[in-house]
Formats: structure tokens, C-alpha cells, sequence
């Protein structure tokens, strides 16, 4: 049966029954609103939080529609079709599911012996191997290199479980990715935010270098999806490149997005100062060193005035109150004057 032109209302509209991956879903899905439920009625005062719930959730719906709506119907007649589907298989769906933590909502929810085997298989040094975060990334440059930039793809076009088994393939991979760097369950690894971003900096290269070999191919690489092109669809090889950007541009920018999350969280990390953050403390030291320095003369030039002494940073004032404001405008009084002798 041959295809009407694909589009949004293509995109809502025409639905696959994949059994295996509704099972997966309902299974899933299913055994998280079992933890949400357990957790609040062991845990009144503190339940589960809805939006982890909302995101676990918005992961597996992302499942779903990559694989079921018309993004997956028509995943083996376009590849740029097929790139959006992979972008949401391996870049989407994981952090989603990452940030959900179903593990961490397992221990909450269980009892012993579960609870203490669940525990012991997280700290296992299996668990420890697959999640090591360089192994991710390797993981993680090896799938998209090598299921882009080599005759996979016609493999996967040919043979369906195979086309099945690259799904669970992108799922797995980005999981484990991801888990170390956006997550916070209770595995080995306590990955510190500088090395988080680098690990998630270092994929935007490998998602452009992908992108740019398939955007500078001269001829079709995937002739096997060339056999099902239906004539309303763009040429074989306008087609590859038009992936090719896809992977550039939302790979990038979908990796750049969650670099930024790392780095806004890691700006509010609470620590031993107090919960400000290591922003927010640099910015009151800096600021409380700039006044105290100047402080000690006058404007007038009269008799200096003792600095008082910086507030603690876990301090709940703020360093500008009114003490401080007034010798920070007293600070710029004296710079007036200065300029203008």
C-alpha cells in the first residue's frame, strides 16, 4: 500500500500496532504508578514528586509515538523520517526516563528482601561496569556512527526484527548514557558536574560529524529504502541529507539543552554553603570583598571607617542590604570624586 504524502496530520492520525513495545509500556508504566501509590501511602507527608511521575511517563509516551505513530510507519520509506525516529529513541526518551528515576521509586516503594536486593543489584559491579560513563560515551559514539555512516541501515531495512532489536538498541544505549549524568540513582558512580558536561559536550561532536558525512554524500547510500520511495517523496539522496542536517542540527541542539540543565543545576547545587550555590556564594563573596575593601576610607576623606566584617554564606541576609548598599554607593561616590580631580 502506498503512502500519502507525510505530514502532521499523517503524524496523529496513522498508527502501527507494535505488541511487543505496548507491552513494554503498559508493563512499565503499570509497575511506576504501583511505586507512586505505595510510596504515598507508606509516605504521606512525602510522596512521590508528580513531575518525575509526569517525565518517566513523557518518556515512555515518546516510546510510543516514535515507534507507533506515523513517525514509525513511515520510518523505512524516508530516512529523514528515520532520523527523527532515532533522535527520539536515543536523545528523547532516555533522559526522560533517566530523570523519572524508577530505581531510586523502587527502593522507596519495596520492602525486604526486595528492597535489600534491589539495593545490592544497583551497587553490583555489573551495574557498575555498564553505567561507567566513558563506556556510555563509547557506547554512545559507536551506535551513532555505526548505524548511520555504514550499510546497517540496509540490514535494518531488510529484516525486521533486526529493525526491532536497533530500537531497543537506541533505548538501552542512551539509557545508559545518560543515567550517570542527568540521574541521580543510587549507583557506584557520583560523576562531578564539570565532568558531566564534558561527557555530554563531547557527543555534539560526534552527532555533527555524523550529520555532515551523510549531508556531503554524493550518492544514495541506502538503496534498500530507495525500492519503497513512493513519487511524492524527495530524491534518495535529498533525502539522506536532509537527515544528515536533522542529526547536525536537533542532535546538537537536543544535547546543548541538556548540558545547559547539568549546568543550572549544578549553579543551585546545595552544599555545605549553606544551599546558595556556587554561583550565587561567588557572586556575594565578590561582592562583599569589593565593598569591605573600600570602605575603609570615607568620602570625605575623613577618619576611615571600620569594615565590618563579611556576613557567613549561609547567612539567610542578603549581602545587599541596607549597610552594604549604602557603602557600595559611597564606594562610587569616591570614584566620582576621584574622576572627577
Amino acid at each position: 500500500m502506498t503512502l500519502p504524502p507525510f505530514g502532521f496530520l499523517e503524524v496523529v492520525s496513522r498508527w502501527q500496532f507494535a505488541p511487543v513495545v505496548t507491552g513494554f509500556v503498559v508493563v512499565a508504566a503499570g509497575l511506576y504508578l504501583w511505586g507512586v501509590l505505595r510510596v504515598r501511602r507508606r509516605h504521606p507527608a512525602r510522596p512521590w514528586p508528580p513531575w518525575r511521575t509526569a517525565l518517566f511517563l513523557g518518556g515512555l509516551a515518546v516510546v510510543v509515538i516514535a515507534t507507533q505513530s506515523g513517525v514509525g510507519s513511515y520510518d523505512d520509506v524516508l530516512f529523514w523520517d528515520h532520523m527523527i525516529q532515532h533522535l527520539l529513541l536515543l536523545m528523547v526518551a532516555p533522559p526522560m526516563l533517566v530523570l523519572g528515576q524508577p530505581a531510586t521509586l523502587l527502593l522507596h516503594a519495596s520492602r525486604n528482601p526486595l528492597h535489600t536486593w534491589a539495593k545490592k543489584f544497583l551497587r553490583s559491579r555489573v551495574i557498575a561496569a555498564i553505567t561507567w560513563p566513558p563506556l556510555g560515551f563509547v557506547l554512545y559514539a559507536g551506535v551513532i556512527i555505526g548505524t548511520h555512516l555504514t550499510s546497517f541501515m540496509n540490514l535494518v531495512l531488510a529484516n525486521e526484527a533486526v529493525h526491532d532489536g536497533e530500537h531497543v538498541l537506541y533505548l538501552v544505549v542512551g539509557y545508559l548514557y545518560f543515567l550517570p549524568l542527568i540521574g541521580r540513582e543510587p549507583i557506584r558512580w557520583k560523576v562531578s558536574y564539570p565532568s558531566r558536561i564534558f561527557l555530554l559536550f563531547l557527543a555534539m561532536p560526534v552527532d555533527a560529524f555524523t550529520g555532515l558525512a551523510l549531508g556531503s554524500e554524493s550518492g544514495n547510500p541506502f538503496p534498500n529504502m530507495a525500492h519503497q520511495r513512493p513519487s511524492w517523496a524527495p530524491s534518495p539522496i535529498n533525502d539522506v541529507h536532509i537527515g544528515g542536517a536533522i542529526m547536525w542540527v536537533g542532535g546538537a541542539g537536543i544535547m546543548f539543552a541538556l548540558t545547559m540543565i547539568v549546568f543550572f543545576a549544578w549553579s543551585r547545587e546545595r552544599r555545605s554553603d549553606g544551599g546558595l550555590g556556587w554561583l550565587e556564594v561567588a557572586r556575594r563573596t565578590n561582592f562583599a570583598t569589593l565593598v569591605n575593601e573600600h570602605r575603609e576610607a570615607s568620602p570625605a576623606g575623613g577618619a576611615p571607617t571600620p569594615a565590618a566584617p563579611a556576613a557567613p554564606v549561609g547567612r539567610a541576609e542578603s549581602v545587599d542590604d541596607d549597610e552594604h548598599l549604602a557603602a557600595y554607593n559611597a564606594f562610587l561616590a569616591r570614584l566620582n570624586q576621584q574622576h572627577e580631580r
